[in-house]
């Protein structure tokens, strides 16, 4: 993290305000904040307790009173004053000087409401931000992240794969041509493998767990070398502590409607694309961003699958933010192409 005080001069700051992480750049300091989108809630005050990484360490093991909260689903807010609390929470964390309200651009799926995008601006206004907050799409946030050249005169196809939703969009000069959006991403994986392990196996796990699980064992594509993991649960029918031996195959097989939902939403938007960027797609392949990317074998599946090579970003988990961080540089000029803002 960068050192100093990166707010105190009001500057400007990108967020990628995700279903599962946040993340926070500031422009000429780059990544300042990378943290779960979580808030601990005491029932009986109301008041937040915990906030990012500290409240994900108590999913799980937190007392009764004590409610966790995933203030986004499915890329949107779903509870809008825990989320304002939450990005309060994280603007303060960068900032010494109470009186400094930065320039702010947020990230957002692209196929969110006007009443959802108008949330995610008010939310960040009432945490702080300068009036506008702008709003970038996620896919072309992601694309100038991952350093594809958006305003040139041929197609660039990105995927964005995020914890709530994955974002598939066809880009050329500075805009969206086509895009699809579905409700599948990081946290449907995490959720299909502790039902999975319910179903096949008679054990309760836990999401940080099943998020372990996906990490270690997960693919979209047979491996060089399957291997075997031991996970910790509670047998369902005992009640008593275990582990259980599972294969990367047996996560694979369980993972594959999630993966193959978002091949479908890749192979529409290319449906949908005019034939000469159609043309360019295949030409320059595809892009894979978001923290789904590095889910092993995955670029390998979506090449297979659809006939485009795919690549992974250089920084997936970082590509919407850094994006969005670089479009501050040159806000004024490109406000018209790639950002839509409230002016009030």
């Amino acid at each position: 993290m960068a050192g100093g005080n990166p707010l105190s001069m009001g500057r400007d700051v990108a967020v990628d305000l995700g279903t599962a992480n946040t993340l926070v750049y500031v422009k000429g300091q780059g990544l300042v904040l990378n943290e779960p989108s979580m808030v601990a809630v005491d029932t009986r005050s109301g008041q937040v307790v915990a906030v990012g990484h500290e409240a994900k360490r108590m999913w799980g093991r937190a007392p009764k009173n004590i409610r966790l909260v995933r203030p986004l689903k499915d890329g949107v807010i779903a509870d809008f004053d825990v989320c304002e609390q939450m990005l309060k929470n994280f603007l303060q964390r960068i900032s010494t000087s109470r009186w400094s309200k930065p320039r702010v651009i947020v990230a957002v799926p692209s196929e969110v409401t006007g009443v959802e995008r108008r949330a995610v601006q008010d939310a960040a206004e009432f945490a702080g931000a300068r009036r506008p907050v702008y709003i970038i799409e996620e896919a072309m946030a992601a694309a100038i992240g991952a350093g594809l050249p958006v305003h040139e005169p041929s197609a660039n196809l990105i995927v964005d794969i995020g914890g709530g939703t994955t974002e598939v969009a066809v880009i050329s000069l500075g805009g969206i041509v086509t895009a699809n959006s579905v409700r599948v991403g990081g946290d449907e994986l995490n959720e299909t493998i502790v039902a999975m392990f319910k179903r096949d196996f008679d054990l309760d796990i836990g999401i940080n767990t099943a998020e372990e699980v996906k990490i270690q064992l997960g693919s979209a594509w047979p491996l060089e070398q399957e291997i075997v993991g031991d996970v910790g649960g509670r047998d369902t029918k005992t009640g008593l502590p275990r582990t259980q031996a599972v294969t990367t195959q047996q996560v694979r097989d369980a993972l594959d409607d999630s993966v193959l939902r978002i091949i479908d939403a890749i192979k529409k938007t290319l449906e949908r694309t005019p034939p000469e960027l159609a043309a360019d797609v295949i030409s320059h392949g595809l892009v894979l961003a978001g923290g789904g990317a590095l889910l092993a074998g995955l670029a390998e599946r979506v090449t297979h699958e659809t006939g485009i090579q795919a690549y992974i970003a250089p920084e997936p988990l970082l590509a919407v933010v850094l994006g969005a961080g670089m479009t501050l540089d040159n806000l004024e000029a490109i406000k018209g192409l790639t950002i839509q803002s409230e002016f009030s």
